[in-house]
């Protein structure tokens, strides 16, 4: 009898972090994937890859891409394709540092708001609804205007105006699961409410927030660059790619100024949108499609 039962009754699997990926190799995601790692790559080993000093003066004034210098100098005869290799070192760490901020300020926020309600719900929405209510771009440049146009203001700048987005993402979705049978069954065992939060609804809720901080390493970028690009962020002679673009704006007549790093914005922001978009097809259960039926799965 015990035999019969063990082939019978179906085993229960373990709750995962995140749901399984397979199929994703047939998505853009693999592109996007792809794209990543490749900048990522050339931002470790930037200082094998650069062929000169970024900082150097030595070379000779606007000279066009050609042979010996791929992607030109800027007005100063610094090499271009050496800045634009070591502007990796600064734009994707700094936007991934920053995303991964957000989302655990906004997450713990949220988390807050969603589980104890009240009085905690009230105070921390308003606080995330009065960040909300200015536009992103103009809120950013005014705190990085205050505190002081570094690179590090950029930075805490854009961590002000991102955090609200993932405080409500992880509201909506810890409200709708701590009323769930197992996070009533693990209070009712005596589990405390951070045990409750970490045991019972954060594995349930990574997912989308994964999804959401893969789609705003692209948003970040574009921020970080823009308050570069208006004299907010990065200050010479660092080698950052929104910087880089707004040098280019004293020689439109060198093309190359502007090009190759507004090239590698696009490629990487586009990178993590394809990987972002890939990861929410694949990991929101009301995204897959059933080819033969037409049902959702």
């Amino acid at each position: 009898m015990t035999d019969i039962m063990e082939r019978t009754t179906p085993l229960i699997p373990r709750r995962r972090l995140l749901p399984s990926l397979g199929g994703w190799s047939g998505s853009v995601g693999v592109l996007g994937a792809a794209i990543a790692v490749g900048w990522i790559v050339v931002a470790i080993l930037a200082p094998l890859i650069a062929p000169y000093d970024p900082l150097a003066q030595n070379l000779p004034v606007l000279h066009a891409p050609g042979p010996d210098m791929i992607m030109g100098t800027d007005a100063l005869g610094r090499d271009v394709f050496s800045r634009l290799v070591y502007g990796a070192r600064v734009t994707i760490p700094l936007a991934l540092l920053l995303v991964t901020a957000s989302a655990l300020l906004g997450a713990i926020i949220g988390s807050i708001a969603g589980y104890f309600g009240r009085w905690f719900d009230e105070g921390l929405m308003r606080l995330t609804d009065l960040v909300m209510a200015f536009p992103t771009v103009i809120l950013a440049m005014v705190i990085a205007a205050s505190l002081g146009a570094t690179l590090v203001n950029a930075a805490i700048a854009a961590l002000i105006v991102s955090w609200p987005g993932y405080a409500r993402l992880t509201r909506s979705l810890v409200l709708g699961l701590r009323t769930s049978n197992y996070a009533i069954s693990g209070r009712l065992l005596g589990l405390s409410p951070t045990r409750s939060l970490l045991r019972d609804i954060a594995p349930n809720i990574l997912a989308p927030v994964v999804v959401l901080m893969t789609l705003d390493i692209g948003t970040a970028i574009l921020l970080l660059s823009g308050l570069s690009f208006l004299g907010l962020g990065a200050k010479p002679p660092t080698a950052e790619w929104g910087s880089m673009v707004s040098d280019a704006m004293q020689n439109f007549n060198s093309w190359w100024l502007g090009v190759f790093p507004g090239l590698a914005i696009l490629t990487v922001v586009a990178a993590f949108n394809f990987i972002g978009d890939a990861l929410r097809d694949r990991l929101d259960p009301r995204s897959h499609i059933n080819r033969d039926g037409g049902r959702a799965l």
